[in-house]
């Protein structure tokens, strides 16, 4: 039986060059996503208010469609420096009839886009490359910011992976998507000094629920009150009641265009006949009747 086993090795050819690397690379995707403690999302959202929610450390591996638009959300603090890299492989090249470019975009709560300090945004790949890659690093959260200028601030990010150019008989074509959201720096590093943020921009409209970090798991009595539960368990806000006052009901309904158009259209009226009157009789009484005309050549 021991004899047998390396007989049984010889026998088995070696494995190539690109069998290894395979190897390497997914030896290394399983012991990040066993370090990170949480396995890898598979699905993505299609639109902000869908985009599916990451934690801290977890990747996303997905098949996705070529044309699709995908959506991911994850949270950051103040201090840390944020880094999306994606993995696109493209449809074998014996389908393909063209060239693609796909971009990822990066979005704060606001759905600000933000911009990239580092790394490709944009990947282009021929009919013959069969992946693309591209990466993102996102400039330092700052704890607090002017709110005319378009710093980063802790709260909900949203990652948007599009693709940009493609034949128009490429799309729809099956695509494996890989993505990792990498972290550096912390609270301790965080500017500008002594700032502090009244609440993070976390969207109350997302349905996944992102966790800020640092945040007490159980909500507050005031979030209790105006949150509204959802079947999957997590809270958004509660749509505001309308105020009603004892006008409201005057010019609403199905005919407040017709209330507006006979109000407007007896306005002008009595406008124009103040008009033609101001102008055509000015102040002052008239002679009546009216004297007859003295004939010519009389003057007494």
């Amino acid at each position: 039986m021991a004899l047998g086993a390396p007989a049984a090795q010889a026998a088995s050819p070696a494995p190539s060059a690109s069998g290894a690397a395979s190897g390497a690379a997914l030896g290394s995707a399983s012991a990040s996503s066993s370090a990170s403690g949480s396995a890898p999302v598979t699905s993505s959202g299609t639109s902000f208010l869908t985009a599916t929610t990451l934690a801290p450390g977890q990747s996303a591996e997905v098949a996705a469609s070529t044309g699709d638009y995908l959506y991911w959300a994850f949270a950051a603090s103040a201090g840390q420096t944020d880094t999306v890299k994606v993995d696109v492989t493209l449809p074998p090249s014996t389908d393909r009839h063209g060239s693609q470019t796909w971009t990822v975009d990066v979005f704060d709560g606001l759905r600000r886009r933000q911009a990239c300090t580092a790394g490709p945004q944009n990947g282009t790949a021929d009919q013959t490359t069969g992946s693309v890659s591209m990466s993102c690093t996102l400039r330092q959260i700052r704890s607090w910011a002017e709110p005319w200028s378009g710093d980063p601030l802790p709260g909900t990010y949203y990652i948007r992976l599009s693709v940009s150019d493609v034949q128009q008989p490429d799309l729809g074509l099956a695509a494996q998507v890989k993505l990792q959201v990498g972290a550096k720096g912390g609270a301790d590093d965080a500017q500008p000094e002594g700032g502090d943020l009244k609440a993070p921009l976390v969207p109350p409209v997302n349905p996944g629920a992102t966790t800020t970090p640092g945040a007490a798991s159980t909500p507050s009595a005031n979030s209790a009150a105006t949150a509204a539960s959802t079947p999957g368990g997590a809270s958004v806000a509660a749509p505001s009641v309308p105020k009603n006052h004892w006008y409201s009901g005057l010019f609403s309904g199905w005919n407040t265009r017709w209330f507006w158009t006979l109000g407007g259209a007896a306005l002008a009226s009595l406008a124009g006949v103040g008009g033609y009157t101001l102008t055509r009789h000015p102040r002052g009484r008239r002679p009546w009747p009216p004297r007859a005309a003295r004939p010519q050549g009389d003057l007494s």
